[in-house]
C-alpha cells in the first residue's frame, strides 16, 4: 500500500479519530517532530483498515495503537501498543528518545500499563464526534 507521492514521513502513525487523547498525541507529534519522519491517518479510514489487515490485526479494535515504519516500502515493519509508543519516542529525538529505557522491560508489563491507559482513556479524554483538521501548511503530512 502507497501513500500519496506528497505525503511527509516514512513511517505511518495510526489515531483513533475520536479519541481525545490520540488527538492530543497527534497535535504532540505535528509540533515536536521536526524531521517530519510521520505521516498520519485515521484508524478508521480505509488506509488504516488495509494496514492493520496486512498485518493481521483488527481494523475494529480501536484500542490499539498503530505505527508502521518504513510504510512505503516492502519493508514495512509494524509496532503496535507500548511498541509503538517506543518507537515514536525514539524517532522524535531527544528529549524523548530517553523514554526508551522503558524498552528494557518486557512488552508483557508495558502493555499492561499501556491496555490500562487504553481502556480508560475516553473517560479521562472525552471523545470527540470530528476528527482533527490538520492547519494547511501541515496536510501533506497526512494520508487520505
Amino acid at each position: 500500500m502507497q501513500g500519496p507521492e506528497d505525503a511527509g514521513g516514512a513511517h505511518l502513525v495510526l489515531y483513533d479519530g475520536v479519541c481525545g487523547l490520540c488527538n492530543r498525541l497527534l497535535q504532540f507529534l505535528l509540533v515536536h517532530d521536526h524531521r517530519a519522519v510521520f505521516a498520519f491517518a485515521a484508524l478508521q479510514s480505509s488506509i488504516g483498515e488495509t494496514m492493520v489487515e496486512r498485518f493481521d490485526g483488527n481494523p475494529h479494535d480501536v484500542n490499539s495503537f498503530y505505527v508502521f515504519a518504513n510504510y512505503k516500502t516492502a519493508g514495512t515493519v509494524a509496532f503496535t501498543r507500548s511498541r509503538a509508543a517506543l518507537f515514536v519516542a525514539h524517532e522524535l529525538g531527544w528529549p524523548w528518545r530517553v523514554l526508551c529505557a522503558a524498552g528494557v522491560l518486557p512488552t508483557l508489563a508495558l502493555d499492561l500499563i499501556y491496555d490500562f491507559i487504553a481502556r480508560n482513556r475516553y473517560r479521562v479524554f472525552g471523545r470527540s464526534e470530528t476528527c482533527l483538521v490538520p492547519a494547511a501548511h501541515m496536510r501533506n503530512r497526512f494520508v487520505e
